[in-house]
């Protein structure tokens, strides 16, 4: 029977996720934990659970949003653009010692950078994206993002600062309400995995996605690989990146994507904290040739002008209704969640892992295969009741792959 766990019960779980299943830390392991000031009591479960774990040595980084602001006003542009050399020599350390790295979001200060000129808000510190591209995508690491409740972000999702109403919701999303929360996971591991397993086998050409006020097809790279579940080190041990997860995605060819998609959800700015609504966007050649939204858009167009690949997708992903995000019945105001609430499609960086071989080519071979590059990675929701998603061979026979928001027979 599922079970309802008390706070102090709620968070070990939480802590074990993070730590067993997540980053799946080993004995000897280095933990890099990055998690902002109203995170701390999750941080320090996380800490705690990760020394059980056998971890050599836990490092915990704390982020301040309002110290952000103070950069985003007064800070030269070539500071927000850059990042000094010892953060790049720590990334390095901690790639060379096969780290474990553990990310928490939640935003605590939604509002943070109200009234900010768009641009300054989406500046990105090229050489650290690159950088942490490379670690995190590099096969020595294993890495997890997952979020963390706290009042500014309950107040983000239900107008008032409802801890305790956040973590119901978390708590079903999460299957915190499982007798056996790890085991729950592998489940779920493992049927993603197969999933994904069968899409690589089919060989598509192209998947396309269509419903009211979408319709955009999206070329895929010969022999593209389908991923689900999780990761796998160069040495095999396995990890969860993102908890939580319903879907099963791959990466395209960057030249080959035609249409429009309305999204289903809002789209919440990944370092800006703001919400855009409504937001329509139309691809032509691969490139994304317009944006409009109801609120926001000013955002998402400083986001597309990063960098040459930032119009391009490096993402599509898919969700069916059956999505424990889904259930949890709210809109999470946070992509890690909310992007696993229905299909999506994400513009920006793509994955070495997408294609056979993957993760041993340089950036120039996996460019010359059809995978994009860019500094950013951001997903948008597509899917939901009235969006179904085809799978295109190379014959032009075309898979039903999600019908009627559910998984097409053989891929349940």
């Amino acid at each position: 029977m599922p079970v309802t766990p008390a706070p102090a019960e709620r968070l070990q779980r939480y802590a074990q996720l993070a730590v067993r299943v997540g980053a799946n830390v080993q004995p000897g392991q280095e933990v890099f934990l990055r998690a902002d000031l109203e995170h701390a009591p999750i941080a320090e479960a996380i800490a705690e659970e990760a020394y059980r774990a056998g971890a050599f040595r836990v490092t915990v980084e704390f982020q301040d949003a309002r110290v952000r602001r103070s950069a985003l006003e007064h800070a030269p542009l070539e500071a927000l653009t850059s990042a000094p050399e010892w953060m790049l020599a720590r990334l390095r350390e901690l790639d060379e010692a096969g780290a474990a790295l553990i990310s928490l979001t939640g935003n605590a200060d939604p509002h943070a950078f109200d009234g900010l000129p768009a641009e300054r808000v989406s500046a990105v510190p090229l050489n650290l994206a690159q950088e942490s591209r490379r670690v995190t995508l590099g096969g020595r690491v294993t890495w997890t993002i997952l979020a963390a409740p706290n009042p500014g972000w309950a107040g983000a999702v239900f107008g008032e600062p409802d801890v305790e109403r956040l973590w119901a919701a978390v708590g079903v999303a999460m299957r915190l309400d499982e007798d056996d929360v790890v085991a729950a996971w592998r489940e779920q591991h493992r049927k993603l995995s197969g999933r994904a397993g069968a899409l690589t086998a089919l060989g598509l050409d192209a998947v396309r996605y269509r419903g009211e006020g979408t319709d955009l097809t999206v070329g895929l790279v010969p022999g593209c690989v389908w991923t689900g579940g999780g990761l796998t080190r160069d040495d095999g041990l396995t990890y969860m990146p993102n908890l939580p997860t319903e879907e099963v995605f791959t990466s395209p060819d960057r030249s080959r994507a035609d249409g429009t998609i309305r999204l289903t959800r809002p789209l919440v700015m990944p370092r800006a904290g703001a919400v855009v609504e409504g937001l329509v966007v139309e691809f032509a050649g691969g490139r994304i040739v317009d944006v409009t939204a109801d609120s926001g858009v000013d955002l998402v167009r400083a986001e597309l002008d990063t960098d040459e690949g930032a119009r391009s997708l490096g993402e599509v992903s898919l969700v069916d209704g059956s999505s424990r995000v889904r259930a949890a019945g709210v809109v999470f105001h946070d992509t890690l969640f909310d992007e696993n609430a229905g299909c999506h499609v994400a513009w920006g960086q793509a994955f070495p892992f997408a294609v056979a071989g993957g993760m041993d080519k340089s950036s120039e071979q996996l460019a010359a295969l059809g995978l994009n590059t860019s500094s950013v990675h951001t997903d948008v929701v597509v899917g939901g009741p009235g969006v179904d998603v085809d799978g295109i061979l190379p014959d032009g026979g075309v898979v039903p792959i999600i019908v009627d928001d559910r998984w097409a027979p053989e891929f349940a």
